[in-house]
């Protein structure tokens, strides 16, 4: 992402070719976003369909990406100016909650409020290669296919079975809204519907210790928590909320998590976030209708993304190699 205000214009456009960025709404539209300058440079209009867009995933290649709008999953290619998917996924009863491809781009893993998880071969069209009966509607998931769901339960999936490994209650039956883990795999996070945070070491199945080992939780926003977010370098935790604000949590190496700063200027919920590679930059996404593109050393707004219609409630960000 732009490192300062005061770049060359050439080279923010020649960097701004390696950056994606891309937000759905429910006005039912997707739009591509030029990230430094702002401006709208495609938009999926979607003319004609139903369902509003939940979230977005983009392939680590940069080619596909991938959008949960109700209950199916639209793949697009993204150097195309179509506006049709290349593949459209079936299957899931209700909304689509969460999405994700794996390291490689062969597999994409959704999670529905059906209460399943399915995984899905981008090379077999729309077959469905394996699917978890969660028993709950489910929110999100990540890495080696750890889930969150309504009941109040984290969940670990046997990758070779349809089995649950291990499972956290951390607060009886309190909808888990968002997890995220740390990209070395060390650290798990969760934040619930009262807007409490709760924090797991991730141990090595071998060692004498838990596999999840409980370290911290704490209160993050007094109203509803809808993501929380590591950034790239495990330093911040990201987290938004009803209450119109974002929270940065700074993350000493004994697990201590400090209030770093509070992001002020969307006007409604905020729905989601998504990190820079190098953990400089934040992108959120609000009821508001707008996007918002926000530097991390200053806590300062430093693009805003309008043309939405209604509620923004999904975004993604690839600024890294593919």
């Amino acid at each position: 992402m732009p490192a300062t205000t005061g770049q060359k214009v050439n080279a923010t456009r020649q960097h701004d070719m390696s950056v994606i960025l891309v937000t759905g709404s429910y006005d039912h539209e997707i739009r591509f976003w030029e990230a430094w300058s702002g401006i709208c440079s495609r938009t999926i209009a979607r003319t004609g369909e139903s369902g509003q867009v939940n979230r977005l995933a983009i392939s680590p290649d940069k080619r596909l990406l991938a959008a949960a709008i109700h209950k199916k999953i639209c793949i697009y290619d993204i150097a195309s100016a179509s506006s049709d998917p290349i593949m459209t996924f079936d299957g899931h009863t209700n909304n689509v909650t969460s999405i994700a491809f794996n390291s490689e781009g062969k597999w994409l893993v959704s999670g529905s409020e059906d209460g399943t998880i399915r995984i899905w071969d981008l090379r077999a069209g729309n077959t469905v290669h394996r699917t978890y009966e969660n028993g709950a509607p489910g929110f999100e998931f990540v890495g080696e296919l750890i889930s969150c769901d309504q009941a109040g339960s984290i969940k670990q999936w046997d990758l070779t079975d349809n089995v649950c490994s291990h499972e956290l209650t951390p607060a009886g039956d309190i909808p888990i809204r968002s997890i995220t883990l740390a990209s070395d795999g060390t650290c798990l996070v969760a934040g619930n519907n009262q807007g409490t945070c709760y924090v797991w070491r991730v141990n090595d199945e071998n060692t004498n210790f838990p596999r999840f080992q409980a370290v911290t939780r704490f209160p993050a926003h007094d109203k509803y928590l809808t993501r929380c977010l590591l950034s790239p370098d495990a330093r911040y935790l990201a987290t938004c909320s009803a209450d119109t604000f974002v929270k940065i949590w700074s993350i000493s190496p004994s697990y201590e998590f400090k209030l770093d700063k509070v992001l002020v200027g969307h006007q409604r919920w905020v729905w989601d976030c998504a990190f820079s590679a190098d953990s400089a930059y934040l992108v959120t996404a609000s009821s508001d209708h707008t996007a918002r593109l926000w530097e991390m050393a200053s806590g300062e707004t430093v693009r805003q993304y309008n043309g939405h219609h209604k509620a923004a409630v999904c975004c993604a960000l690839h600024d890294g190699a593919s």
